[in-house]
């Protein structure tokens, strides 16, 4: 089966930086968050949006 080179290499790059901190879920937020706030980069942040429900002959009745 035809494998695409860049889903192996990101696949691989993952189970890398996933086992630099033996799987633990935890662990990796906590270096995720870390990165964030050494990050130069601008963040942002937008509002919830509100759900618009959309309108059915079930809704009509």
């Amino acid at each position: 089966m035809w494998q695409d080179p860049v889903i192996k290499e990101t696949r691989e790059l993952r189970e890398k930086y996933a086992a630099e901190f033996k799987h633990d879920p935890d662990a990796i937020f906590e270096d995720i968050l870390k990165r964030q706030v050494q990050s130069k980069r601008k963040r942002v942040s937008l509002p919830a949006r509100k759900p618009v429900q959309k309108q059915t002959a079930a809704n009509d009745a």
